[in-house]
C-alpha cells in the first residue's frame, strides 16, 4: 500500500459508505500514535502543542495549506500554544480514506519537531 502521505484525496459529495470501524483502525496504524480515532468512528483528532502563539498560527497555516491543496478541511480549534485538529468527511457522516491522508500529510508537517 502507498503510504498515505503519498496519496492524494479525491473529492466526495456523498453517495460512498463511510468507512468501517474495522478500516478506519487499520488505516490509524499508518498514522502517528497520538492520533485518536473517536468513540463512533466517524472522526479522528489530533491535539498539537507548541511553545507560543506565533507557533500555533504558523503550524494552523500550514494546515490550512494541506487542506486547501488537497480539497478537504478539517475542524480546527486554536488557541495560546494549542491546535485540535479534527477530521470527518461530512458528505458521507463518517471518515473517508481523504481524512487519513491529510492527516499522514500533517504527520509530516510535524516530524522531528
Amino acid at each position: 500500500m502507498t503510504a498515505l502521505a503519498e496519496r492524494h484525496c479525491r473529492p466526495c459529495e456523498g453517495g460512498v459508505e463511510p468507512l468501517t470501524t474495522e478500516q478506519a483502525q487499520a488505516l490509524m496504524k499508518g498514522l502517528d500514535p497520538e492520533w485518536n480515532l473517536s468513540g463512533d468512528g466517524k472522526s479522528i483528532s489530533r491535539d498539537f502543542e507548541f511553545t507560543g502563539f506565533a507557533r500555533t498560527i504558523a503550524f494552523t497555516n500550514a494546515v490550512a495549506w494541506v487542506a486547501t491543496v488537497e480539497g478537504h478541511h478539517p475542524v480546527m480549534e486554536v488557541s495560546y500554544g494549542r491546535c485540535l485538529v479534527r477530521y470527518t468527511t461530512h458528505a458521507i457522516d463518517g471518515l473517508s480514506d481523504n481524512d487519513f491522508i491529510c492527516a499522514a500529510k500533517i504527520d509530516r508537517l510535524t516530524a522531528g519537531a
